[in-house]
Order: structure tokens, then C-alpha cells, then sequence
């Protein structure tokens, strides 16, 4: 198992190797931002590091959005996120799944037709998300349709415990619902939340921090039996929650 960070853009190999990282995720560009990433000057070295790399796309990116000026951009920045992760070498992209105003339904048509148009040079992994009405990927029960209608593309899955926490689920048997609906975890997102369970509230926290108990994100890593986990807690404390995942897996 690796276990790694979500790491400062600026020198990512190096901020990685400061907090001990088997492996790292790092953002591109501006995450709340509709402008392509710039080539990066490091990108040689991050196609030759042994650390896979993992990219985020921009948090402002909803492909299930019924309106135009959110929806066309979203397509393309996450296009564009795509083929900057191909340059660097990254082992996949991860997205929050969105949401629909106008219902999950028509959002199913959109992924579809998001994943239509796109040609993905590494692996997209789609993200459940922690809060919003009509949301794509918060509730496991819409997931598992998500899932159904996506059936035939070439998607993975990131599972985020501060997410599950934050959406209301029941952790004890989460992750197995999530594999009954996805038939597959590829990375986990091991956070803890500074708020309450069933919030909606997407705030990360350290493990020592959070209103989640640290032996429930480890139980959920352990059960979600992927060899990717990477650590989005605050920076000041992330190698104290890598520390600890490593000596309770």
C-alpha cells in the first residue's frame, strides 16, 4: 500500500519527500480556475519519478450541470486536465462528480456525453462529494445508478471518508456499499472533517483535529482494499496523519 499527500503545486517531488509520501497529488493549475494548465517545467521529472503522481482537477468543473456556461467550460478544463496529467506522467485524474439542478437523471446524459467527447490519455477516477441537492456522487444509492449508466467507459473510483462522513452516511458498512455499487475503489482520499456527520460541509481536518474517529478512517481504508491512499489534511499536519495511517495498517 501506498500511502501519500496532496502536495504544494510548486515543488511537488520535494514537498513529497519532506512528509515521507510513497506517492503525491497535486493540482495543475489554479483548482478555481477555467484556464488550461501551463506546461510545467518539471514535468520530465515528474514522468521519471518512482512516485506516482496523481492529479485533481479544478474544483470548479460540474459536467452534470444543466447550465451552459458551467457545463461547456467544465468539459473543457477537464479535457484540458487530462492531457496536462499525460505530460507529467500521472497515474490518474480524480473529479468530484457534481451535481444536477434539474435532477440526477438528466445528469447521468451529461456524464454520458462528457465521456463521449473526452479521449483520456491516463485514467479518469470520479470522486464522491460531500454535500449539494440532486449531487451525482454524494448519496450511494444515486452512485450505484451513476455507476449503471457509465457502464461501458473507462472510469475509476477515488472514495474520500471526509466526504462519506460529511454526506450523512453510515461508515461502518460504507465502503462495502460503495464496492457493491462501483465494483471498484482505485484510490481513497483518508481525511477527517472539522465538521459534524451529515453537514454536507467538504472541509478536510488532520486526524487528530477532525470530528471523525481515526480508527473509522482506518477501518474504511482497510476495507476499501486498494493500494492507493492519499492524505488531503492540512499541510501542517499531513506527515502526522501518514504517520499514523502507516502505523495502524
Amino acid at each position: 500500500m501506498m500511502i501519500g499527500a496532496h502536495v504544494p503545486s510548486a515543488e511537488p517531488l520535494a514537498e513529497a519527500a519532506k512528509v515521507r509520501a510513497d506517492c503525491l497529488q497535486m493540482f495543475l493549475g489554479n483548482p478555481q480556475s477555467w484556464r488550461k494548465p501551463k506546461p510545467r517545467a518539471d514535468a520530465a521529472a515528474l514522468r521519471a519519478s518512482e512516485l506516482p503522481v496523481y492529479v485533481h482537477a479544478p474544483y470548479l468543473i460540474n459536467v452534470a450541470s444543466p447550465n451552459n456556461r458551467v457545463r461547456i467550460p467544465s468539459r473543457k478544463i477537464l479535457s484540458d486536465t487530462l492531457e496536462g496529467a499525460a505530460e507529467v506522467g500521472a497515474a490518474g485524474v480524480i473529479v468530484h462528480a457534481g451535481h444536477a439542478e434539474d435532477g440526477v437523471e438528466r445528469g447521468f446524459v451529461r456524464w454520458r456525453k462528457a465521456l463521449d467527447e473526452l479521449e483520456p490519455q491516463v485514467p479518469l477516477l470520479i470522486e464522491n462529494t460531500a454535500g449539494g441537492d440532486n449531487a451525482m456522487a454524494r448519496r450511494i444509492d444515486v452512485l450505484e445508478r451513476l455507476w449503471a449508466e457509465l457502464e461501458g467507459y473507462e472510469v475509476g473510483f477515488c472514495f474520500d471518508t471526509c466526504h462519506a462522513h460529511a454526506a450523512g452516511e453510515e461508515l461502518e458498512d460504507v465502503v462495502e456499499r460503495v464496492l457493491q455499487a462501483t465494483g471498484r475503489i482505485d484510490v481513497v482520499h483518508a481525511n477527517s472533517s472539522r465538521d459534524a456527520p451529515g453537514t454536507g460541509a467538504d472541509r478536510h481536518a488532520s486526524f487528530a483535529a477532525g470530528k471523525l474517529d481515526p480508527a473509522a478512517v482506518v477501518d474504511m481504508v482497510k476495507a476499501a482494499r486498494c493500494d492507493v491512499v492519499i492524505c488531503e489534511t492540512p499541510w501542517e499536519t499531513v506527515a502526522d496523519d501518514i504517520a499514523y495511517l502507516r502505523s495502524h495498517l
